[in-house]
């Protein structure tokens, strides 16, 4: 018995020091340690790169945005005076407008019919029946808001190009519309719609501002922490989370112009003193970098659960450089500031026509020094749009340069063929081992290939993979993927 004791302390004793003593050796899995330190650096990567993007993406919406303000109204200045002087010139050719000049007249009549409508709107009783509600209702109708604003902006870039085409369409061509008239008045119903929509936000927004608790504010601005617990754990794909970068931007951009309309709202209020500005700052700042902060987080989680490269937001910038280069092609099929929306969601339309109705009502222009004054700005916004315009021109030719994408852009035109067939492009495919069709190597263009896409698809929601979900269309090109496309998996 004392035997067996003294045996069970040794071990016990011998067990200790084998607890202290005993070593292992890291580089027997030299690979797994090696990928989570990859995993660290690429979070770490991650806030960079997405600002990069971010950053260039703001500029092209306010490329877009200030061509409203600015070209736009030149442009249809110029083509009605082409449509009145033609008739003592001479009709040179089939057409009285260019395409172009088409939409653009059509994009002026918009605004200013919408304008017009949304003078009847009073924004002072808006506010005072939205702040008379709860707190609690006010943040549930921020959340249909913007439900509802990308129910809007989806269905709404469709009305408009609808519209262009029907107006442009040539006329030899059989008629399967229902008219120029009735898409116009689709379109101004929908441009004001929208507009009142972000009214609603904007006043929400004022509103949860000038509370004396802040209470709304803190659950508008912990809404943006929910958002992370909605992505981070759902599969995603390179194309899936092109996507959501797009939207990011767009709504980036357009909360900056909602501060912007609260800002002046309240400035007005105040007689313009410069020490309310100061009080509205703290907030304003706390909304932006929730913002950001928000996006961070969200990007560098989604790119650590499905293995993805923080370069990837390279590619991704390249592909917004080269929808702007090929604008300015002579072969170009869209205006650029319509390219912006379907790749973004963006329509800078609603917005602008918004941010002129709050503008206007509150600035009061007096005098032919507040004309002078008035007159001074518009050029200087002339002169911005000039300048950011150049430099996002040299910029975007840097980064397609950089991708070896120069190309494509002396490709046709994608065919009405394909875009009867929801815009899909025409693929030559392949198939693998495993009869899944993908796309061929000599096709794919800028979009890099997950390691295992040869041999599986995965359905984006759950993760998924077999046989079953073989038949789903090959992946998309970043260049034909838009903020509101399906591109083989379903897009939350």
């Amino acid at each position: 018995y004392t035997s067996v004791i003294t045996c069970s302390y040794l071990s016990l004793i011998r067990f200790i020091t084998t607890e202290l003593t005993r070593g292992y050796f890291l580089e027997h899995n030299e690979a797994k340690y090696t990928e989570r330190r990859e995993r660290v650096y690429t979070c770490l990567r991650i806030p960079k790169e997405l600002e990069k993007l971010m950053t260039f993406g703001f500029f092209l919406c306010l490329d877009a945005f200030l061509y409203v303000f600015t070209l736009l109204p030149l442009r249809v200045i110029l083509a009605l005076l082409r449509l009145l002087t033609l008739p003592c010139c001479g009709l040179s050719g089939s057409r009285l407008l260019q395409p172009a000049q088409v939409c653009d007249v059509l994009k002026g009549f918009i605004m200013v019919i919408c304008y017009s409508m949304m003078s009847y709107v009073d924004y002072a009783m808006m506010y005072h029946l939205i702040r008379g509600q709860s707190v609690i209702k006010l943040y549930i109708i921020y959340n249909m808001l913007e439900v509802a604003d990308r129910l809007f902006s989806s269905f709404g870039q469709d009305i408009l190009d609808a519209l262009y085409w029907t107006a442009t369409e040539p006329k030899e061509k059989k008629r399967a519309h229902i008219g120029v008239i009735p898409h116009f008045f689709m379109a101004v119903l929908y441009v004001f719609l929208h507009a009142i929509l972000i009214m609603v936000q904007a006043t929400t927004l004022n509103v949860a501002f000038n509370s004396h608790n802040k209470s709304l504010l803190t659950i508008m601005m912990s809404n943006n922490f929910v958002e992370i617990k909605g992505s981070v754990f759902k599969k995603f794909e390179k194309n899936n989370l092109f996507q959501m970068s797009n939207s990011d931007i767009k709504e980036r951009f357009t909360n900056y112009i909602l501060l912007l309309i609260v800002c002046l709202r309240n400035m007005e209020q105040f007689s313009w003193n410069p020490d309310h500005f100061w009080v509205l700052f703290p907030d304003v700042v706390m909304v932006i970098a929730s913002e950001v902060a928000v996006d961070v987080v969200k990007h560098a989680f989604i790119t650590k659960f499905n293995d993805i490269s923080a370069d990837v937001y390279g590619e991704y910038r390249a592909s917004l450089a080269f929808d702007l280069v090929s604008s300015r092609q002579k072969n170009a099929y869209t205006d650029y500031s319509d390219s912006v929306s379907r790749r973004m969601g963006f329509i800078p339309l609603p917005l602008a026509l918004l941010l002129i109705r709050v503008v206007t009502s509150s600035v009061k222009i007096q005098g032919s020094l507040s004309f002078m004054c008035v007159l001074l700005f518009y050029l200087g916004m002339i002169t911005l749009k000039v300048l950011n315009s150049i430099v996002l021109l040299g910029t975007s030719c840097m980064f397609v340069k950089e991708a070896n994408m120069e190309e494509k852009l002396f490709d046709p035109p994608p065919s009405a063929v394909s875009s009867l067939s929801l815009n899909l492009p025409t693929f030559r495919i392949r198939f693998n081992k495993k009869n899944s069709a993908i796309l061929s190597d000599s096709d794919t263009f800028l979009t890099t290939p997950d390691e295992d896409d040869d041999d599986k698809i995965i359905n984006a929601d759950t993760g998924l993979e077999g046989d079953g979900l073989k038949h789903r269309a090959p992946k998309k090109d970043l260049l034909e993927i838009d903020r509101f496309t399906i591109c083989g998996n379903r897009i939350d």
